[in-house]
């Protein structure tokens, strides 16, 4: 299947003129944001701890010498990095490429091994499930899949200690529960949550007076975090009463949602919302 970026009209438009702009694309995936950034004059540094995307990094490293910086990092390392640049993007949650290999155990279309790492390192789907109490596991389940009867199924698999992906679909018996399962499993696997606060707390010290910060979320509690942040830094400080309140440090870019022809042309999009904001001072 290939790869189609979610919102990316919406994201161009967000960001304005790009043209001789540095942005960081802080999950590069298939490279669909960067080369959009790239062919309409920027430069791009780009962020992703997947090893499987090397090749389409290097293959526009070489189209676009100089202007193209490949990171095979997590995007919370961008709290390393030194200096300010012009905007920063993260289009969050899994991509096609990642759900469509078997092997890499993110999906129950097919049969693989239950890892679901998104860098390769670290515990697998199925080591969590080895190592984590039955009551750790229901709390995974509940909080980054609403599972209903969250306790009872991580019981089941608990002691299943399914090793792949079928293993593990064949134990959930209600198919409403199968793809927030897996769904969970992931987040957690990958930290994700902890991953986007992380990198999020860095973005202010990052960016330019005038930079933007725009992210795509898929799921509801990703896209809180982000709106949670936001409404934080576009929030004066201090008491309204007072005539001491300092400014919002950022001002709100319009909040976008897929139209009906981006629902139809990519099924990908249905939950996507893209927000953003601009640095003030």
């Amino acid at each position: 299947m290939k790869h189609i970026p979610v919102l990316l009209d919406a994201v161009i438009d967000a960001l304005g003129d790009i043209d001789g702009r540095t942005i960081i694309d802080a999950t590069f995936g298939a490279g669909g944001y960067s080369r959009a950034f790239l062919m309409r004059g920027a430069r791009v540094i780009a962020f992703d701890r997947d090893p499987n995307v090397a090749a389409d990094a290097e293959s526009l490293a070489a189209e676009f010498a100089g202007r193209f910086e490949f990171v095979p990092r997590p995007f919370s390392d961008i709290a390393e990095m030194t200096g300010t640049y012009d905007a920063i993007v993260f289009d969050l949650g899994i991509s096609s490429m990642q759900i469509d290999v078997a092997a890499r155990g993110f999906s129950f279309r097919g049969d693989g091994p239950l890892d679901m790492r998104m860098s390769g390192m670290g515990a697998s789907a199925a080591d969590l499930i080895r190592d984590l109490s039955v009551g750790e596991l229901a709390q995974i389940l509940r909080d980054y899949g609403d599972v209903k009867k969250s306790s009872i199924l991580a019981r089941a698999i608990k002691d299943a200690a399914p090793k792949t992906t079928f293993e593990l679909k064949n134990l959930i018996h209600n198919p409403r529960d199968v793809a927030p399962v897996f769904q969970a499993l992931r987040i957690a696997v990958n930290d994700e949550m902890g991953e986007l606060t992380r990198a999020l707390t860095a973005v202010p010290e990052r960016l330019v007076v005038g930079g933007k910060c725009v992210c795509v979320t898929f799921h509801s509690i990703e896209d809180r975090i982000v709106k949670n942040t936001f409404r934080d830094w576009t929030t004066p400080a201090g008491d309204p009463r007072l005539p001491t309140v300092a400014p919002a440090r950022f001002a709100p870019i319009h909040t976008v949602t897929p139209n009906a022809t981006e629902l139809e042309n990519n099924s990908r999009a249905r939950s996507a919302h893209m927000r953003g904001v601009i640095k003030s001072y």
